[in-house]
């Protein structure tokens, strides 16, 4: 056991530019609480409506605010299976706090959670790229602060979501894994059960990525058949099931009272119509009615839509595959070049001036242009210094472990569209790959290079950190 807990413990080197990283995550939670202090510290009958009407940060949603208000399973069970549960007992503490004091610590509570997800995200990827890649002190913690001056990246460590919850997982994940490559020791059953169990409870398409893990570090004794069978398919299916009956017993019951409601007020607004077409026109017979209120009815629905189809949270979605429970969550009309220009590589790295933390689900455009051309240079330079790393690092196993979770988000957002729309506020699932692979440049890079290289990973870093400081300070403090 301590062992185990032996791998939090923060090293001499790494404290501060941990505690940089603490401090700002620190001072980005704090102006997020205070923004919303006046409306949120206070108890209220209805949590989901309170945190979802009023907190406006991008298109993240307050759903953890809910959660650890009044208990109950708010997120979509079938990406965040086991999340709620994680919650539970931060919960039940916020309750006490609640009994004691008086006000609602959920914004407290999610504060701590957030600072502990973001210092020790920052810990493993410093310690993937001193222990695993073996890169110099300065290096490693360049590129690890690098990480800490992506846009998303900052913002998903202060705003109620599960992504800087599975960034944390995911990087322990690749440190776990990268130890392991060296050492030459295999990804043991209960290790990639555990794994998968939290990674997937916190996001179900992120435990695909344990699996992925266990496969680059097993190698062949990946296909082995106790392995399959106790390590990836147990797991996969325990989930799955347990997510249905989560479903069942908490979901179901909620759509079928909708439902219930719905089909109420239509009839009860047919009946209105029907009553006012008799007295209206008493000549005409029930038969006549009935056709007069359902074309009626008809009318209204079709101009309902029409009028849904307009707003942000529809007319921003593209076209999906096909209909049905999750090919709905696709998109292929929305243009993947400009995507990939403004938001993949854009926004998840540098935040727009225009529609500053707007979200496309209420109003943001969902390609939105810069102001200054130099946001294209570095985001240019980045991704060719990305495909260089990707060269020089080659025979990196790890490196390709990473760019493996990389390239499952793309297939998922590029491909499929699911989330496309707002991509970049999954970058916190992907965004780490960036300094592994530019480790593995640095690593590589002849020792002419190396000076100037730095140099130019040292400016688009204190660029990026400040330029998106100073937005979201803005965003939070003033507007």
């Amino acid at each position: 056991m301590k062992r185990i807990f032996g791998i939090f413990r923060i090293k001499y080197e790494e404290r501060w530019p941990a505690f940089f990283v603490f401090l700002t995550t620190l001072l980005l939670n704090a102006l997020v609480i205070i923004k919303y202090a006046d409306r949120f510290l206070l108890p209220a009958e209805n949590y989901h409506k309170l945190f979802v009407a009023n907190f406006h940060v991008s298109g993240y949603d307050p759903l953890t605010y809910a959660v650890l208000s009044h208990w109950f399973t708010e997120y979509n069970i079938y990406r965040h299976p086991l999340l709620a549960f994680f919650m539970y007992l931060p919960a039940q503490l916020n309750q006490a706090l609640m009994a004691l004091t008086g006000i609602n610590c959920a914004p407290f509570i999610m504060a701590v959670i957030l600072l502990l997800g973001a210092l020790y995200s920052f810990i493993f990827l410093y310690r993937i790229l001193r222990e695993v890649i073996e890169l110099p002190q300065f290096d490693a913690t360049l590129l690890s602060l690098m990480l800490f001056s992506f846009a998303y990246v900052l913002v998903s460590v202060c705003v109620p979501d599960h992504f800087s919850l599975s960034m944390f997982m995911l990087l322990l994940t690749l440190y776990v894994s990268g130890k392991k490559l060296k050492q030459h020791k295999p990804f043991t059953k209960w290790q990639t059960i555990l794994f998968f169990l939290v990674t997937a409870g916190i996001s179900l398409n992120n435990g695909l990525k344990v699996f992925m893990a266990n496969w680059f570090v097993n190698g062949r004794r990946f296909f082995r058949p106790l392995n399959l069978v106790l390590a990836i398919l147990v797991p996969s299916l325990l989930i799955w099931v347990f997510a249905r009956m989560e479903y069942h017993e908490y979901q179901y019951p909620r759509w079928k009272a909708r439902k219930v409601a719905q089909k109420r007020a239509k009839d009860k607004e047919r009946a209105q119509l029907v009553a006012q077409f008799t007295k209206d026109w008493p000549a005409w017979d029930s038969t006549k009615v009935a056709h007069a209120a359902d074309s009626v009815m008809k009318i209204r629905a079709w101009e309902k839509k029409r009028a849904n189809d307009k707003k942000p949270l529809n007319a921003h979605q593209g076209k999906p595959v096909k209909k049905g429970e999750f090919w709905s969550w696709t998109d292929i009309t929305t243009s993947r070049t400009a995507t990939a220009v403004e938001n993949l590589f854009g926004e998840s790295i540098l935040l727009h001036q225009d529609y500053l933390l707007g979200d496309t689900l209420t109003g943001r455009p969902v390609i939105v242009n810069y102001r200054w051309w130099t946001n294209y240079v570095i985001e240019g330079v980045l991704v060719v210094c990305f495909l260089l790393g990707l060269w020089i690092g080659r025979r990196n196993r790890l490196m390709w472990l990473a760019v493996s979770f990389f390239a499952l988000d793309m297939m998922i957002h590029m491909a499929l569209g699911f989330g496309i729309n707002e991509v970049y506020i999954m970058s916190p699932h992907w965004a780490f790959v960036f300094p592994i692979v530019l480790a593995c440049l640095v690593k590589g890079v002849p020792r002419r290079f190396l000076l100037p290289l730095r140099g130019l990973l040292g400016l688009i870093t204190v660029y990026c950190f400040v330029y998106n400081v100073v937005l979201i300070i803005e965003y939070l403090a003033f507007l």
